[in-house]
């Protein structure tokens, strides 16, 4: 086994970034850290997400705290605020979208146990309080991560990295059936396609 170099690791990055983003958006809403924003920008761009929506307090690029942890990331994932969380959830349903809540609830289903049907909206609440009351009347489906040790939850941006993987991995496998099975025709695909910051 040998390293890849820089050159040839820029080079393989060049090649993966002309590939289209997937079926797949985040809501933010009131993430008090400014880190957290950036951490969530910077692994949403290595997650393919399409587009996350910033919404209440959660502040939004750009900021040079968001930008220490996004490492330019922020300057790739289109982004937009809206106050209203809620505004955003009822719109992407209309679209298409399966809700799903990074949250602890009695009705939580481990995320490892999720299975995608289409294109999806992870929604992640603040770091103290979580997602409020008012939004969890329109989520599809509410996802944890089991915790085994003294702590009852993972920081929001590090939660955020483990499910986005697993959901990456379940919408390539889309991807590549409808090509397989479709040719294309009925791969899932998303109305944000094109779309720029």
């Amino acid at each position: 086994m040998r390293k890849l170099s820089h050159p040839e690791l820029v080079a393989r990055q060049q090649s993966r970034q002309k590939e289209p983003r997937l079926p797949f958006c985040v809501v933010l809403n009131n993430i008090r850290s400014l880190y957290n924003v950036g951490s969530i920008f910077r692994t949403a761009d290595g997650a393919g997400v399409e587009k996350i929506w910033i919404c209440g307090i959660t502040g939004h690029p750009p900021d040079t705290q968001i930008s220490k942890t996004a490492l330019g990331a922020e300057k790739e994932v289109p982004w937009e605020y809206r106050r209203d969380a809620r505004e955003v959830l009822r719109e992407l349903k209309i679209l298409g979208f399966q809700i799903v809540f990074l949250e602890q609830l009695a009705e939580s289903t481990p995320y490892q146990d999720f299975h995608l049907s289409g294109p999806v909206c992870l929604v992640l609440g603040n770091e103290i309080a979580g997602v409020s009351e008012e939004l969890v009347a329109l989520c599809d489906k509410t996802l944890e991560i089991e915790m085994a040790g003294l702590k009852n939850s993972l920081n929001v941006g590090v939660a955020f990295g483990v499910v986005a993987f697993h959901l990456r991995h379940q919408l390539l496998g889309q991807r590549c059936a409808g090509n397989e099975k479709h040719k294309n025709d009925n791969v899932p695909r998303s109305p944000f396609a094109g779309f720029k910051p």
